[in-house]
Parts: structure tokens; C-alpha cells; sequence
């Protein structure tokens, strides 16, 4: 469950009442796991996606709550009230980031006069001073430049000279000062809120997407790490091959890493940002976990996925030194799409729990299929979908055909059809040896495809799904009960 889709009278889900609210009904109904998908900031440019940041490290902004502000006496009761908009099932961007802007601008302003928060601050600043400084720098740069790219700034500012830096942090201090203020109530509330879960019994799992945009903080402070030429101009994009997904692949354009000179490093760069995380998160997915070993290279030009070809990543050494580092190895590899053989091989080794989705199983590999779950093992995860496969709902309805269903009648021996199919599913994922199982809240509650997180062949209409108040009640008497009852069935918990 993405906290931007949680319930909000203020155009997307937050970190406040209703966030809390909903580890209520986690923690009393035996469940001990909520998924999310990435805090980090996300554009209107890039579709909102959370796997397309600008920055690896800050928070989004867009999930400050407001209530939570006023609690800390940062916004009156009337500027509360005046934010307010009318709940809807999808986010309309358009009108939530401006929004959003103008509250925390009226809360910034609000944050000098209360003593109480300004050691708080002050520490925060010097615990993330590896890329606080620079990540507000960069925010206030690319509004002080309309929005342009860094390679688009003036010479001294695009390349980092000390004086040309010195100076606009001299002239623009109380604007950079303002973007680490909402960095830091970001992290306050987040903070705040992840004590909580865990006092509840509950395990956060986060999410770390592989790559980050090409005008993002990372490249321009560390263009040594990305594969760019002498100008500073991007050489190749991200993406996969054609897949399940799209027949063209997908194309995801984020600049690739220069991993020569990562691993030349020891990956400090990725130490840094593997430590963050798990200073968020209990567990962490490792989004795209088969690009670590090799990844899908496609020219910079090219409007499609199709015409990349594979080129070696991280490869062992970077295993290595996540073992080393992080002996204990909290992590779930994504281990989705093209899986070659190198790449069983690392998750054997280091034991990574692999990702086993239900909406997966049935096609023409059945009945050896490993998302099967008679197929699964102890240490991997099994999902009915993940945010980017479309509802059970809407892939029973829309996508599979008669083949696949006869499959799923004759292994579920029982009539399946709309009406029964997610109940089902939640009973054989929860009927799995998988040590952990995950299901979404659209599927919990029947919803169709209007309710899918996101369609990777799409850039349009994804990240934009909201949970109303009043499927609130459906979900805490209902579903979750039901849910808990299967988990005490199956000694997922007692």
C-alpha cells in the first residue's frame, strides 16, 4: 500500500491520521508486514513516478501531512481548512503540488519562531550532510534556472566551481535553507511514523529504485559515476528488453551507471545510499535487482528498448560488498523479467528472498512455473501482483485468456470466475510455504482496473491511485478480518 494512496482531504495520501489509521487495522488483524513503494520526490514531467527521482536520497515532500504541521504548530486551524480538497479515487497532480507548495512555504515560515525544533534541525543537518546541502542547492538552482536541466546552467554552475557555488549559496541562502527545512519535516514525520509501526509489531518493507533521472542531484554532483560524455550529455538509457510488459520493451531513459568507476570506488556511492535505506526501512526491496549483475543499455537517441543489448554491472564485486557491509543482508531481490543463470546463482549464494507473483504462475511454463506455489520455497516472497501488474480484478476481466483460466480452474480443482478469484488467491498465497506474503489493498477489496498502481507500457495515468474513506469501512470489517483468519489458518501468525 503506497502511502500516496492512502485516504486524504488533501489530494494524495500523507504521513498523518490516516497513515496511522491504517497500522491500526495492520496491527489488529495479526498482520506484521506493510510494502510501500519509494519516498523519494517525484515530477509532473516524469509522470510522477517514484522510480524516476531526482534524488536518491530526500524525501517527497508531497507526503508531509498537514495535519501533522499543525499539530507542531507550524499552520493555524483555518490555513488547515483552507487546503482542503474534495476526496476523489485518483490524484490530480495538477493541483496537489502547487498546493502542496503553498502550505509548506507557510509552514517554513512558521518553523524560525518555534525554539523547540531548532536543535532537532540542527542535528538532522549534520547527520545528512553528505547530500542535504547539495540536494537543496540543486532544488533552488533548477528554480532559479525555470526548470532547466543542470547542463543547461551556466558553465561555472554546471561544473561545480567553488567560487560560482559560493556565491549563489551566499545570495540564495534563506531559499536553500527552506528546502532542508521540508527535508527535515519530512523525515521528522517519517521518523515518527515508522517508531510507531514498529511498536505495533509492524515491519515497513521500502523500496529502492535502481536508477535515478538524468537531471538529478546525483548526476550533477557525481558525473563520474554515470555514463556521460565529455559535455556532460547522457550516452545511453535505462530500460529492459521486450517482456510480459511490452513487445518493444521498456524504455525507461534514466542515464546509466559507469560502473568501472563505481567499483574502482569500493560503490561508496552505493554504501552511502544502501545505508540511508535501511535507516528508513526494516526490509528493502531491491528494485530491478538483475541490473546489479547486468543491465539492458540502449543508445541515447533511440525511442525504443529494442535495439539495447546487455552490458556487465556491479557484477560479484558489488555483492560482495553488500555482504560486507550489510552482513546481515536485510533485503527481497526483485528478481523479475530475464533472469539468466549468474543471476540465480548470486541469490542462491547470498540467500536473497526472490519475489514470486500469483498473476505470474499460470502461463505456458505450468505447471513448472516457480511463481506455482506449489513451486515456491521457504525463503522468497509471494505477491498476487505488484504495482505493476494490474488488479486480480482487472487482469481476469481484461487480460488472460481461456487457457490460463481452465489452468487456474484445474490447479484451484474448484469453478473460478470474477466473483471468487481474489479470495482464492489470497488463500493459496497465504497457503505458501513463502516466508512472507504480500497483498495488495485493491485486491483485499475486489477493485477493478481503475485501481492498478501503474501499467509499465504507459507514461500516462500511473501513480495516481487513491483508497476513499469510505471503502474504510469495507476494509477494517471485512477484508482484514477475513485476511487474519486466513493468516491464523495457514500459522502465518497465531
Amino acid at each position: 500500500m503506497p502511502i500516496f494512496s492512502l485516504p486524504s482531504c488533501f489530494g494524495i495520501g500523507d504521513l498523518g491520521p490516516r497513515a496511522y489509521q491504517f497500522a491500526d487495522f495492520l496491527c489488529r488483524n495479526k498482520q506484521q508486514f506493510w510494502q510501500i513503494l519509494p519516498l523519494n520526490p517525484t515530477e509532473l514531467i516524469h509522470g510522477n513516478s517514484p522510480y524516476f527521482s531526482y534524488s536518491a536520497f530526500a524525501g517527497n515532500p508531497l507526503l508531509i501531512s498537514p495535519e501533522q504541521l499543525y499539530r507542531d504548530g507550524l499552520l493555524n486551524k483555518q490555513e488547515l481548512e483552507k487546503f482542503h480538497l474534495p476526496e476523489k479515487s485518483e490524484i490530480d497532480f495538477s493541483r496537489v503540488y502547487p498546493l502542496k507548495r503553498q502550505l509548506l512555504h507557510k509552514a517554513v515560515l512558521e518553523f524560525s519562531k518555534l525554539p523547540k525544533l531548532q536543535q532537532e534541525y540542527s542535528e538532522f543537518c549534520q547527520q545528512q550532510l553528505s547530500w542535504l546541502e547539495d540536494y537543496a542547492l540543486f532544488e533552488v538552482l533548477r528554480r532559479y534556472f525555470s526548470g532547466k536541466n543542470w547542463n543547461e546552467w551556466p558553465l561555472p554552475l554546471k561544473e561545480r566551481k567553488k567560487e560560482a557555488l559560493l556565491e549563489f549559496r551566499n545570495k540564495e541562502s534563506t531559499e536553500i535553507e527552506r528546502y532542508k527545512i521540508i527535508q527535515f519535516l519530512f523525515f521528522r514525520q517519517w521518523n515518527e511514523f515508522k517508531q510507531y509501526c514498529n511498536n505495533k509489531g509492524i515491519k515497513i518493507i521500502g523500496d529502492m529504485p535502481i536508477y535515478v533521472t538524468y537531471q538529478s542531484v546525483e548526476v550533477w554532483t557525481h558525473p563520474e559515476l554515470f555514463k556521460l560524455d565529455k559535455s556532460g550529455d547522457q550516452l545511453f538509457q535505462a530500460g529492459v528488453p521486450p517482456d510480459y510488459f511490452s513487445i518493444t520493451g521498456q524504455l525507461w531513459g534514466n542515464p546509466v551507471y559507469n560502473w568501472p568507476v563505481h567499483l574502482k570506488e569500493d560503490f561508496q556511492w552505493w554504501q552511502r545510499r544502501v545505508t540511508h535505506n535501511l535507516a528508513l526501512y526494516d526490509l528493502l526491496r531491491i528494485d530491478h535487482f538483475r541490473g546489479l549483475l547486468a543491465y539492458w543499455e540502449i543508445p541515447a537517441g533511440d525511442k525504443t528498448a529494442a535495439g539495447g543489448k546487455w552490458v556487465k554491472g556491479g557484477g560479484k564485486d558489488f555483492f560482495r560488498m553488500l555482504k560486507r557491509e550489510f552482513p546481515d543482508l536485510p533485503f527481497i531481490a526483485e528478481d523479475l523479467g530475464v533472469i539468466t543463470d549468474d543471476v540465480v546463482e548470486i541469490i542462491r549464494k547470498y540467500e536473497f528472498p526472490g519475489m514470486r507473483v500469483l498473476q505470474f504462475a499460470f502461463g505456458d511454463s505450468f505447471p513448472h512455473n516457480l511463481h506455482l506455489p506449489h513451486n515456491h520455497i521457504p525463503n522468497c516472497a509471494v505477491f498476487t501482483g505488484t504495482h505493476d501488474n494490474d488488479t486480480i480484478q482487472g487482469w481476469w476481466q481484461k487480460e488472460i485468456k481461456g487457457e490460463q483460466k481452465e489452468r487456474i480452474k484445474k490447479y484451484l480443482g474448484k469453478e473460478i470466475n470474477a466473483i471468487n478469484i481474489n479470495w482464492e488467491f489470497i488463500r493459496i498465497a497465504q497457503s505458501s510455504v513463502a516466508s512472507l506474503a504480500i497483498i495488495t489493498i485493491q485486491d483485499l477489496l475486489k477493485l477493478g482496473s481503475g485501481a492498478r498502481i501503474n501499467n509499465p507500457a504507459t507514461t500516462q495515468s500511473n501513480w495516481q491511485w487513491l483508497l476513499m474513506s469510505k471503502q474504510l469501512p469495507e476494509l477494517q470489517e471485512e477484508a482484514f478480518p477475513k485476511l487474519a483468519d486466513l493468516s491464523r489458518t495457514y500459522a502465518r501468525v497465531e
